[in-house]
């Protein structure tokens, strides 16, 4: 596949979807391809190129969990071992999940820990005062019975790296991964990346125009309590030798054996977007019969993909700077490249015919800490909406992204449980509601985040 066809597909994508900038970037066959279009931001315009910095958000976790892994084979850490072992403060507000929750659980969020509505007070946006305040997070599940992504449980495993090796979490990740591994421009300092090109989200509003996201980042700037769960920063090439190395032997910075061992299913998923399972940290997937490990993030504003094909040395890499099209756009470009390098094919299931009961029995409004989501019917359509908490919204000082507007959702062949949104910014992502022993649905899962019902519509 040529450099010319890559670019042409890119330019011709963000286009469709109205994104400001792009940067792709492809491994394959041992050769590395990068396609930019657009510039950094709408108000103080620069060409995007593979050295661009973009917030990675999540994709974030990535290294948190393989910094980790470092200390593990060195160790110094227990995946088994309670997390208490490594942060013996920790308080929760179930005493018995506390004690109970181990390192592997925080990796592959099964720790029962919910999204991550924690406040720092005093400005104090330390790990260390982040985990001061984990009693106040809510535990949805006890520790290894279900997963449910949590930032927080990231935040809580940013914490174990700080305590286990006495340096603060940015130095401790940049002396255990960024520097052996050979990632240059990858920074969380924003000090660092104020100095070099980076590129600035964007929000679209309901008339349709763009505005320049802030804060920069998902959270404000002093939030260090968020690094490890998505605060990093980074081009698409720094990424791609990010692939690399993960597709490699180790480099001297893990055993092989310890970084192939992080691509294993530690806990199954059902009906999700984030794929058929967690390995630790990673996100697999099997498309057509190909095994995949991958991680997305979401910003404010930004959006960034990161997928890798093991079995054929092949990586993918796609950020944008605006939502909410950065998601669909970057899921277009993953599927085109995995298509056209390898002839996979990732198509997303067919709804079944709307069914007016089904629709009726799962329609309400559903939580986690940190937003809403509402399912309603007209009897004829069913839809999703979630967005921040009004509340959370008007206690914050720094702006958010909007919420989605209604958008419709269709259930899938089989329990009647399983759904896919089929429109809008999160058109592919699939989900299930979830039932009590009496039948009664009780909580629906989205981008592996369970939302827990708090009312029905009748």
């Amino acid at each position: 596949m040529s450099q010319e066809q890559l670019s042409d597909f890119v330019e011709m994508t963000a286009k469709e979807f109205g994104i400001p900038g792009v940067a792709v970037g492809v491994l394959a066959g041992g050769q590395e391809f990068f396609a930019s279009h657009g510039v950094t931001s709408l108000h103080n315009p620069l060409p995007v190129d593979d050295r661009t910095l973009f917030p990675l958000a999540s994709v974030t976790k990535t290294f948190t969990a393989t910094a980790l892994m470092r200390l593990v084979s060195e160790g110094k850490v227990e995946l088994d071992a309670p997390v208490r072992r490594y942060v013996p403060e920790l308080m929760l507000a179930d005493a018995g999940a506390a004690a109970e929750i181990t390192v592997l659980n925080l990796l592959n969020h099964t720790a029962g820990l919910d999204w991550n509505l924690i406040d720092t007070e005093n400005g104090d946006g330390s790990l260390a005062a982040f985990v001061a305040k984990m009693a106040e997070l809510p535990v949805i599940a006890p520790p290894g019975t279900r997963a449910s992504y949590s930032q927080a449980g990231y935040n809580l495993a940013g914490r174990v790296i700080e305590k286990v090796t006495g340096l603060p979490f940015e130095k401790a990740v940049a002396s255990l991964v960024l520097e052996p591994a050979g990632l240059s421009n990858t920074f969380f300092d924003l000090d660092e990346v104020m100095v070099r090109r980076f590129a600035v989200g964007h929000n679209r509003g309901e008339d349709g125009t763009m505005r320049l996201a802030r804060p920069w980042t998902s959270f404000p700037a002093g939030s260090h309590g968020n690094n490890p769960g998505g605060g990093i920063a980074s081009s698409v090439s720094d990424l791609l030798r990010w692939a690399r190395f993960h597709l490699g032997s180790g480099d001297g910075v893990l055993p092989a054996e310890m970084l192939h061992r992080m691509r294993e299913q530690t806990v199954e998923l059902r009906a999700s977007t984030l794929g058929d399972g967690f390995g630790i940290c990673w996100f697999l997937r099997e498309v057509d019969g190909v095994r995949t490990i991958g991680h997305g993030g979401s910003g404010n504003g930004q959006f960034a993909e990161l997928l890798i094909v093991p079995g054929h040395d092949l990586a993918v890499v796609s950020l944008a700077n605006a939502g909410p099209d950065g998601y669909p756009f970057n899921q277009a470009v993953v599927r085109w490249a995995l298509e056209h390098y390898l002839g996979v094919v990732d198509r997303d299931p067919e709804p079944i015919p709307y069914d007016q009961a089904r629709a009726r029995e799962v329609a309400g409004h559903y939580e986690i800490d940190a937003m809403n989501l509402d399912i309603a019917t007209d009897g004829s359509r069913l839809t999703l909406e979630v967005g921040i908490k009004p509340e959370i919204r008007q206690a914050s000082e720094a702006d958010m992204p909007p919420d989605y507007v209604p958008a419709g959702i269709g259930f899938l062949p089989g329990d009647g449980d399983e759904y896919i949104v089929t429109e809008g910014g999160l058109k592919g992502q699939r989900g299930f509601f979830t039932r009590d022993d009496s039948g009664a649905v009780v909580g629906v899962d989205l981008a592996g985040r369970l939302f827990g019902r708090v009312t029905a519509t009748s």
